[in-house]
């Protein structure tokens, strides 16, 4: 069974498009992050301004941080399976067009006739008798589950169901990391979304306590992929994407990294499209086509589980 850790990190703040693009774009994103089996998502800011959470509001082009906290609310809901996202997620204004994108199909986003050990549920806000696990709604026919913890109600839990006797009302089942369904069972379990204000932010707050063990960045000014052959073993590891002026510009404003080269902060710096017919990759084509040109070094390298 293989298991991945492949943070996807990349700056995107389009000036140009409109907010219904946007969301589309962001959509193509969130898609290729699920082909490829990304766990993560880190947004960062090339400025050095993002709020650091996304609890604010879009305010339109040229709000420095808030196209960026926009982009994270839409990677996060697209995340949520569907019959939670009422639970998480209340109408806004960033969501607006939401309900229209391509849906994500990933394993933990379950269809009716779905059979699967794993589940992702919402505690539910429901009395039970002393000693007693809460109740969590874990599918699109508000089926409830009894887990064996007693927690806060509105928390997203992932669940392992220990009976699925049909027959039954009500299932039991034991609450598990989300990092489970992958370690156990091989079920790509959906990505996390951070925001780090600044290029070296990506690295200095990584959530893993060895960091990352392989980080590539790309550019046009990178070695040319086609001669790319080698890649090491790895437990995490980080593809970095630039802005429109590339990682250069995201070095600069980063007054807390002390290189002048953007390369020395990476063991791998690639271009990944050489010979390229445009003058620029959008983000949303340079993950596509960076990932696909990796996968199979990605895949060969990546840790097992026994």
């Amino acid at each position: 069974i293989y298991t991945r850790s492949l943070p996807l990190v990349f700056f995107f703040f389009n000036t140009s498009c409109n907010n219904k693009s946007k969301r589309y774009i962001y959509d193509q994103i969130a898609r290729a992050a699920v082909i490829f089996n990304v766990n993560e998502i880190i947004i960062f800011d090339e400025t050095g301004s993002l709020d650091r959470s996304v609890e604010g509001d879009y305010q339109g082009v040229g709000k420095k941080g808030h196209a960026n906290v926009q982009m994270a609310r839409i990677l996060q809901y697209l995340e949520c399976p569907q019959y939670l996202r009422k639970s998480f997620f209340p109408q806004h204004k960033d969501l607006q067009y939401a309900g229209i994108l391509n849906p994500l199909d990933s394993p933990h986003h379950m269809r009716a006739d779905d059979n699967c050990q794993y589940r992702e549920g919402v505690v539910l806000d429901k009395p039970v008798k002393t000693g007693k696990g809460s109740f969590a709604n874990y599918s699109l026919q508000n089926k409830e589950v009894q887990i064996d913890k007693h927690l806060q109600p509105g928390i997203r839990v992932t669940v392992k169901l220990s009976d699925q006797d049909p027959e039954k009302k009500k299932w039991k089942g034991i609450v598990v990391s989300p990092s489970t369904p992958q370690k156990e069972a091989g079920l790509y379990w959906g990505y996390n979304v951070r925001l780090a204000s600044s290029l070296g932010a990506v690295f200095t707050e990584c959530p893993y306590k060895s960091g990352y063990d392989l980080t590539v960045g790309t550019s046009e000014k990178g070695s040319s992929i086609d001669t790319f052959t080698t890649l090491d073993g790895y437990q995490h590891a980080l593809v970095v994407f630039g802005g429109v002026k590339g990682l250069e510009a995201s070095l600069d404003a980063d007054e807390a990294l002390n290189v002048d080269d953007p390369s020395l902060l990476f063991q791998h710096y690639l271009n990944t499209c050489p010979s390229q017919g445009s003058r620029t990759i959008r983000t949303e084509e340079a993950i596509l086509i960076t990932l696909s040109s990796l996968r199979p070094q990605l895949h060969k390298n990546s840790p097992q589980e026994s």
